[in-house]
């Protein structure tokens, strides 16, 4: 894990505790000894990549430092039905409180992850990279990221504060390319700020603006058929970065990327996948 996504880690597993347990588990309070200890295996159900163990053992040891977790498998393997990731035992009040805490996370990450190494795997043998968009489970954003990481690709700017990115909105409403950029760069040395500066295009001569004003680290093609994508590289001619992005499909997105561009930005890493299915249940 990144040492700067530990604090946004660490609050969700908080507001995961409160959402969930509350003022306590009642129904282990009730029926379960305090001292009572067991052991329990997380089981997966389905081929896929599996992800999130590293986040389910910060969920183990926030709720009870105690607890003894004997990794099997490791975040980014593949599995299949019947694997076991991890065995773990300790109170048996603290392990069913975990349980379906840990669960959601691992099943939505291993979801995350499987579908970004489908995608990853269509463009093998090229230098295209694949990216994660914003469009995230609100809170959940940074699980979401470190999963595309583990399905093998690469993390688009965590928010609003990590990247300037001039989409056409802002274009629009500044008044066009030149002034959207003079803009952001009066702005950022004045801010002594030092982040990249990406700028949307929706046209071929849009990237004559872009340079006219001075350049930026990356241009994004917005809605370009393949066709233009490969014109467009052809223009910026290797001065900055490219990115392509805007109703690419995992059935397009191999020709977008053989036009030559550095990235292709794609929301359904993490907007349209299916959760991994497992369980956590109790063992020898």
């Amino acid at each position: 894990m990144k040492p700067e996504y530990k604090p946004f880690v660490d609050e969700l597993i908080e507001l995961c505790i409160k959402e969930d347990i509350g003022d306590g588990d009642h129904t282990s309070l009730a029926c379960i000894p305090a001292d009572e200890h067991g052991r329990m295996r997380l089981l997966c159900k389905q081929e896929g990549t599996i992800a999130g163990i590293e986040i389910a053992q910060l969920v183990l040891q926030r709720l009870d430092p105690e607890m003894k977790f004997e990794q099997v498998l490791r975040d980014g393997d593949r599995v299949a039905p019947g694997d076991v990731a991890f065995y773990v035992s300790g109170r048996l009040r603290s392990l069913l409180q975990a349980e379906r805490i840990l669960l959601n996370i691992m099943q939505r990450m291993s979801g995350v992850a499987t579908q970004t190494a489908v995608y990853v795997k269509r463009l093998e043998g090229l230098h295209t990279k694949v990216l994660d968009t914003r469009k995230t489970t609100p809170g959940m954003r940074v699980l979401d990221k470190m999963a595309v990481k583990i399905g093998g690709g690469e993390n688009h700017r965590m928010g609003l504060f990590d990247m300037v990115l001039l989409k056409d909105n802002h274009i629009d409403f500044a008044g066009g390319i030149r002034p959207a950029i003079a803009g952001v760069r009066k702005y950022l040395a004045a801010k002594g700020k030092n982040i990249p500066i990406e700028c949307e295009v929706r046209s071929l001569e849009d990237i004559d603006e872009v340079f006219a004003a001075g350049g930026v680290d990356r241009i994004m093609f917005d809605n370009f058929t393949p066709e233009m994508t490969r014109k467009a590289v052809e223009k910026v001619a290797g001065r900055c970065e490219t990115e392509s992005s805007g109703g690419i499909t995992l059935e397009t997105m191999r020709d977008y990327a053989e036009c030559g561009v550095d990235f292709i930005s794609v929301g359904a890493l993490t907007h349209q996948i299916k959760s991994l299915d497992m369980s956590l249940k109790a063992c020898e």
